[in-house]
């Protein structure tokens, strides 16, 4: 990681076409603009974060799910599968 020390309106390029310009300080927060290519992703990890672990919940089903549904949709419960012999 490069860590770097900058002051407000100085500016870091990385590679030919991305600007970071730091634009305030306060207190212990730093405001920042990037100009980039519009095919390039910007976004910030906590919010990345929160998506995917919100779309790992919504994708859990709930253990009743199966049969809630066949209750819905008005089928027979499936016949119970016989458990092998050990």
């Amino acid at each position: 990681m490069l860590v770097l020390t900058r002051k407000i309106g100085e500016r870091i390029l990385i590679g030919d076409d991305i600007v970071i310009t730091v634009l305030d300080s306060r207190g212990d927060g730093v405001r920042i603009g990037i100009d980039a290519p519009r095919g390039v992703k910007i976004q910030r990890e906590e919010v990345v974060q929160a998506v995917t672990a919100a779309n790992v919940e919504a994708a859990r089903a709930p253990d009743d799910a199966e049969a809630r549904l066949r209750a819905a949709l008005g089928a027979p419960a499936p016949a119970p599968r016989p458990r092998p012999e050990q």
